[in-house]
């Protein structure tokens, strides 16, 4: 077992890839070459709680599914015109 120290830089940067950009826990410490234990640990000391990370993961995936439901609408009436246009110059 190894006792590898980290800088506060590298522990602020793997937390917020956790809690920001929503990644998980084992992918982030997997990536970065640490334990989930120690990510886990350092979740911990800076005071973010599992609650709060599921609650985050909860408020960015409504937005997410707004941001596509948007999208989908507008893919859709993109495609109706397309489909009159079709049909319009088919006809003539």
């Amino acid at each position: 077992m190894t006792n590898k120290r980290y800088t506060d830089e590298f522990k602020a940067e793997a937390i917020k890839q956790v809690t920001e950009r929503g990644y998980p826990v084992a992918d982030v410490a997997e990536r970065l070459g640490v334990s989930s234990h120690s990510l886990y640990a350092w979740l911990r000391e800076h005071g973010v709680s599992r609650q709060a990370r599921r609650e985050q993961q909860g408020v960015d995936l409504q937005q997410e599914n707004q941001r596509l439901r948007a999208e989908l609408r507008r893919v859709e009436e993109e495609r109706d015109i397309l489909k009159k246009a079709a049909a319009y110059f088919a006809r003539g």
